[in-house]
């Protein structure tokens, strides 16, 4: 079904099957051994497979937001009937047993034509069904997919009759999540954009666009262009979604940079934390990926001016990093900062050597030994300030062996 029938056509790996049953009911799969685990509708599990087999189901709107709907199965739901409620064509595809395609909407020619179309005028329905586009969209957009001029037009249609307003933090987060995962997760962003739904979803990114960066620095001038820039540099560089979460949110401080002060953006490192701050805690963000994205935020300049960085202030920002205990916190800083050097036009593919510098710091404070410093008899508050003295004489000499400063971005 659905999902799994669309990455077959596209020659694409599939992590699982659901199977949708027509002509049954719950006492007939419970009689045959299936096991119940739907909360909202009729879903079992095959007694030996495990796979899940829906039955065929249908669906009524009774209330605002996602979960505003009645469901209904029966042994009369058609299969026809089920795929009709589905989000989009390509993924309104069934298989049966015999290996025959049921396609009554069209769903392979799209697949062919490379379309994101929605299935019904059921899909105005569900806000939900914006966020997920918006992940086919990101998870698709490196295959040639674009979205369907009819749909982009619905989904407008539900920004604007505030339809969109009904989703919760909850789902706004998975979808988001997943979407951070996907190959283009840029693409999320730029369609929630285009159909107005980013400015109320994400307002901290959506502000972003329009605001002015130095050119010398930033050919792409535009804030929110950069930052889409720099979201595609860390899905090139990283995989895991903390650090493409961090790229995302890393300058929104510049958003609320008086006119006056434009171009520049002095101090728009602090200023954007309390930013970030709300957005996690207003979208229920795990606290792993707020910690990442608000160190990110205040401290990727000292990245940028890894040359001119004195050995304290280099110790101090492994130690605001909590990096001698999470050596993989720093990493990810190291990533997410890299991305945003890279996330300017001409910039894309130029190798830094501040990256290999703050590791070669970092290895020569991390192999210091607090043991020797114990074994001459130091105590207290005087270990933590020898433990320091030594990391910073470790760190000088690290510094040292690389090569003079070289003129980088603020």
């Amino acid at each position: 079904m659905g999902g799994c029938v669309r990455d077959e056509l596209l020659g694409r790996p599939s992590k699982d099957r659901d199977w949708v049953v027509v002509g049954s009911n719950p006492e007939e799969m419970l009689a045959a051994g299936y096991k119940s685990v739907g909360k909202d509708f009729p879903v079992f599990l095959h007694p030996k497979s495990k796979e899940e087999y829906a039955l065929a189901r249908t669906e009524r709107k009774t209330a605002p937001g996602y979960a505003g709907f009645s469901f209904h199965a029966d042994a009369n739901v058609t299969l026809e009937q089920d795929l009709s409620r589905r989000d989009l064509t390509i993924n309104a595809l069934a298989r049966d047993e015999q290996g025959n395609i049921i396609d009554p909407y069209h769903g392979q020619q799209d697949l062919n034509d490379r379309i994101l179309r929605h299935v019904s005028p059921a899909f105005a329905e569900d806000p939900v069904r914006i966020l997920r586009i918006a992940r086919f969209a990101a998870r698709f957009a490196e295959l040639g997919f674009t979205i369907a001029d009819e749909t982009m037009a619905m989904m407008k249609s539900m920004v604007e009759s505030g339809e969109v307003d009904a989703l919760v933090a909850e789902r706004v987060w998975q979808e988001t999540e997943r979407a951070l995962g996907e190959p283009t997760p840029a693409c999320y962003f730029q369609v929630l954009r285009d159909c107005g739904a980013l400015a109320r979803i994400f307002p901290e990114v959506d502000n972003l666009f329009g605001i002015p960066q130095p050119e010398e620095y930033h050919p792409e001038i535009d804030t929110g262009i950069h930052t889409m820039m720099v979201l595609e540099q860390a899905a090139r560089l990283s995989a895991d979604t903390r650090v493409r979460f961090a790229a995302l949110t890393h300058d929104f401080g510049k958003a609320i940079t008086p006119k006056d002060q434009w171009p520049q953006h002095i101090e728009h490192e602090e200023r954007g934390v309390p930013l970030v701050k709300e957005l996690c805690e207003r979208l229920r963000v795990p606290r792993d990926y707020q910690d990442l994205a608000v160190n990110v935020a205040r401290y990727h300049l000292y990245f940028h001016r890894a040359n001119e960085l004195k050995a304290g202030t280099i110790l101090k920002l492994i130690q605001s990093l909590d990096g001698f205990r999470r050596p993989e916190r720093f990493d990810m800083f190291l990533l997410a900062c890299e991305a945003d050097s890279r996330g300017r036009p001409g910039y894309e593919d130029r190798v830094s050597t501040k990256p290999q510098l703050l590791k070669d710091a970092f290895k020569a404070a991390a192999e210091i030994s607090v043991k020797p410093i114990i074994d001459r008899g130091l105590t207290g508050d005087a270990i933590a300030a020898e433990l320091a003295q030594l990391r910073i004489k470790a760190i000088k000499r690290s510094l040292l062996k690389k090569v003079a400063p070289i003129k980088s971005n603020p």
